[in-house]
This record gives structure tokens, C-alpha cells and sequence, in this order.
């Protein structure tokens, strides 16, 4: 049976799911959602035998019924392949009585590589199928990962151009050199004067523009994007939550049917969104819990319904959280409301206009799946410091947010279920913020003495990404106002 998609914001018009990963975001301004979650057709004694790479396809082929098995296939084995560094994809480490679900072992360390080292297939299937003629710009703004795991997805695949926007001082020495290093004919990095969420409204504001739309069309472009705004990000991302409840079983952690409680360190709420999904799709897990750094406008969200990003924005060392507008989570405002695109739409009209939206007390208590917790600057040092003197493992910030908020839920909730942490990034990717937690006289060492001393501390090679980037030639040294992003598109492709 074909699933469908349509707009959070209009839920008249379907499109397939080709269309809906090609187009990114919804002539509306809205975000493609499947017209219902489908169930998994395969039992969890099933799942547990399985590979990555096979419950990709027993996840994937629920949600995209227009592509064929072979199509399908292909894009998955071309995805996960020797490009990760462990065999098993995503395997769970177990440290401290928790289980970290280590979503860093692709080409550029971090959970992105997860999604986007299939996008690029998916898309350039998508476009395919639907007879696309012109070449597809992938435009993204990256709050540090998505920009680095985007580019080497997309590096030299022909009929596609990206360009990436990123905060100009927002974001690690490692990934500000993984994104400006990135060869590739086809790939531009642009450093904006503002923070991701002024990266984030500028290239919204892009896709927006009809007239601009018909300017590139007239040049023989059209945009797409790899943001997880785009429905082909967040599919891959379901797998993962299968994948990580199917090993539990297959290594006797849980019984069959045994609730887990999934934590995840939440910015654009997509990573945390698909946990819902997989969640809604038959996978026993009890609690979603949200874990937020001091940009906390999402813990406020579930404490009161009410978002509300009129607040002073905090650079941390978690900077792919450090967002105020979770795009994201339009998704599930449209899915608690009912499906109910009109109520959707005038709360992120709100959002627009005044930085700020209240839920009904029916959407509230629709929330019911999700706790939330935030962890503090000094709170995700100690957890570093704490979890590596306990048990020698080594977490990156991301992943310590995450680590704090499980702790105090469990410690104020008395819940014991068996607990999975998604593990977002390696902490070679924030080497100074780690090892500085682990001692304060690491402060004193160059970028990549800090990562020499990391290896011996963790035990852990040094990944490719970190090994690429040390003699690097800098490629990408543009730079803009965040209120010049549309011209300086248009200046990139000579439009």
C-alpha cells in the first residue's frame, strides 16, 4: 500500500515520497509528514537476527512505497558500507549500568553521517523517478554536523550543487576545519556573521521565495535540502531506535516486549523525533526524554506548553544544540494536535510573529510520551569527569547533556527501566571540552596535541575524519552578512 505525505500546514494535497524528499519543504513553508505512522510487518524475535543494513530496509520500506526493493537496497548498501568504522553501524556501548547507542563511527564522526550518507542516494533516486531535468542545489544551514556529513555526502554527485551556511565562531575548531577543508567541485561552505538560528530563518526564507524559485528554474536549478527539515533525513533516523532494542534482545539485556526509556541531546528536535516514530511504529519504548543544554527553550516547552524563543541565546561547548527554533518540532505540534494542519499553522505563524506559542490543554496532554531535563555548563563537565572515572569511557558534550538529564530523571523519577543514550557525536570532535573536563591542565595544549593526548586516554583510535583534517588545505574562506545569504546563493551559482 502506498504511504503518502502531505504538509503540517495544508493536509489537502498528498505527494509521494520521491516528491516529498526532492522538494525538502512544502510549497507552504510547511514539513512533509507521512498521512499516518505505519507499523513494522516484522516481529522483534525477527529484528534481533537481523544486520544494520537489513532492518534499514524493514524500517525504510514502510515509509518509502514508491521506491522499489532493488531501488531501495541500493541506496542502502551504498550508504552503509566501509565508510563506517565498526561493522555493526551503530553499536551499543554499556557504561555506568546505561546503554550508549554510538551513533559517531561515519565518515565525519558525528550522528548525522547516520542519515546523511543515504540522503544523497535517496535523492538523486527521487529525481529520477520524477524526470527531474535541472541540477539540485542542496542549500543547508549547520549548527556544526549536519554541514560536514552533508558535504561528504554530496561531494562530486552529479546533477547536485551544495552550499552550506554556518555561524561564523558557533561551532568547534574540528568541525569549522571538517566543513572548510571539504574538497569537492560541486561544494561551497559560507561563514555567517549571526548564530545557526539566523542561518536556519535565512535559508527558510530562500526556500520561501517563488520569484527566486523561478529565477534558478529559468537557470536550470532547483533547491532541495539536507537539512532535517527533509522527510529523506528522518526516515534513516528511525532505524537506528529499531536497530538499538533489536540488539538489547539479541544480547539477553531485555526480555521481548520489555519497555526501554531512550534519551536523546535535542536541538532541531529531528533525532528525537524519530525515536517518537519508531516508538509509534511498534518498538516497546516508554519514555522519549529530551535533553536540553542551556539554550533550554525545548525543557521549558514540555515543562509549561509553551515555546517561547524570545530569550538570550548561550553559546556552549554542545553547539549542534545551541538553537532556539527546533524545527522539528512542527512535526509533532501537527501530530498532538490531531493532525490538525489549521491549528499547526497558526501556531507557527505565532512563532514567526512573535517568537512565541501556547498548546491547548488537549495538545498538552497529548505530550504524554516525552520527559524533559537540561544539564547546565559545569553539570555536563562533572558528567564527563565522572563517567570516565567510573568506567574509563570517554563521552563527548553532546552526549553528557544527555547522560546528566538520564541521571537526574532516574534519580527523581525512581524509573529503572533499562535506559539507552543516543551518543551524537565522538568526543574527538570536541577534544578541548572533553579533555578539560577529564583535567583543567590539558587547557594549555594545541588543538591537536589535545587530540594525541585523547587517544591515550581513551583508548580509542583516532578516527579518519580527525586524521584527514590535521594538514588540510583551507578550500572555503567566503563569508556574509546573514541578511546577504540569498544574494551570495545567487552570486555562488551566477544566477
Amino acid at each position: 500500500m502506498e504511504l503518502l505525505y502531505k504538509s503540517t500546514r495544508n493536509a489537502e494535497k498528498t505527494v509521494t515520497a520521491s516528491e516529498a524528499i526532492l522538494k525538502g519543504l512544502a510549497d507552504d513553508g510547511g514539513l512533509f509528514v507521512p498521512v499516518s505512522i505505519p507499523t513494522l510487518d516484522v516481529t522483534l524475535e525477527e529484528l534481533k537476527e537481523m544486520s544494520y543494513q537489513e532492518t534499514a530496509y524493514e524500517v525504510m520500506k514502510k515509509f518509502l512505497t514508491d521506491f522499489t526493493e532493488e531501488e531501495l537496497k541500493d541506496c542502502i548498501a551504498k550508504a552503509y558500507d566501509s565508510k563506517f568504522d565498526t561493522e555493526e553501524i551503530a553499536p551499543l556501548a554499556k557504561a555506568d549500568g546505561t546503554y550508549y547507542l554510538e551513533l559517531f563511527h561515519g565518515a565525519t564522526i558525528a550522528f548525522k553521517d547516520m542519515a546523511l550518507s543515504i540522503l544523497p542516494h535517496l535523492l538523486t533516486t527521487s529525481a529520477k523517478k520524477n524526470h527531474v531535468k535541472n541540477e539540485i542545489v542542496i542549500l543547508t544551514a549547520t549548527s556544526g554536523d549536519t554541514g560536514k556529513a552533508a558535504l561528504a555526502g554530496f561531494a562530486d554527485v552529479e546533477g547536485t550543487k551544495i552550499i552550506v551556511f554556518y555561524p561564523k565562531n558557533g561551532v568547534s575548531k574540528v568541525q569549522e576545519l571538517q566543513m572548510v577543508t571539504q574538497k569537492g567541485a560541486n561544494t561551497t561552505v559560507v561563514a555567517i556573521h549571526g548564530n545557526f538560528d539566523c542561518a536556519q530563518s535565512g535559508v527558510k526564507a530562500i526556500f520561501e521565495n517563488k520569484e527566486l524559485a523561478k529565477e534558478l528554474d529559468a537557470a536550470g536549478y532547483q533547491f532541495s535540502s539536507a537539512n532535517s527539515i527533509n522527510i529523506g533525513r528522518l526516515v534513516p533516523q528511525i532505524v537506528y531506535y529499531v536497530y538499538a532494542y533489536a540488539k538489547l534482545l539479541q544480547n539477553e539485556e531485555i526480555a521481548a516486549g520489555e519497555e526501554i526509556n531512550v534519551v536523546v541531546p535535542t536541538g532541531n528536535f529531528g533525532n528525537i523525533l524519530a525515536a517518537y516514530f519508531a516508538k509509534h511504529m511498534g518498538i516497546p519504548i516508554d519514555k522519549l526524554i529530551c535533553a536540553s543544554n542551556e539554550n533550554k527553550v525545548l525543557f521549558d516547552f514540555f515543562q509549561t506548553g509553551t515555546y517561547d524563543k524570545n530569550r538570550e541565546f548561550i553559546l556552549t561547548n554542545s553547539p549542534s544544540m545551541d538553537i532556539l527554533i527546533s524545527s522539528n518540532l512542527e512535526r509533532l505540534i501537527y501530530f498532538i494536535a490531531g493532525c490538525d494542519a489549521g491549528k499547526n499553522s497558526e501556531l507557527m505563524k505565532a512563532l514567526k510573529e512573535k517568537g512565541v506559542y501556547g498548546l491547548t490543554e488537549d495538545m498538552k496532554a497529548n505530550l504524554f510520551d516525552f520527559a524533559a531535563g537540561y544539564a547546565t555548563e559545569a553539570e555536563v563537565r562533572e558528567m564527563i569527569a565522572d563517567i570516565y572515572k567510573k568506567t574509563g569511557y570517554v563521552i563527548d558534550t553532546h552526549t553528557a547533556v544527555a547522560a546528566k538529564v538520564c541521571k537526574a530523571y532516574q534519580e527523581e523519577s525512581k524509573d529503572t527501566k533499562k535506559t539507552v543514550i543516543a551518543s551524537t557525536a565522538s568526543p574527538y570532535k570536541f577534544a578541548r571540552s572533553v579533555m578539560t573536563s577529564i583535567d583543567e591542565k590539558y587547557d594549555a595544549l594545541e588543538e591537536f596535541d589535545l587530540i594525541d593526548e585523547l587517544q591515550k586516554v581513551s583508548c580509542v583510535d583516532m578516527p579518519n575524519a580527525i586524521k584527514e583534517i590535521k594538514d588540510a588545505e583551507i578550500l572555503h574562506t567566503r563569508e556574509c552578512d546573514a541578511d546577504k545569504m540569498e544574494a551570495t546563493v545567487k552570486e555562488i551559482l551566477k544566477v
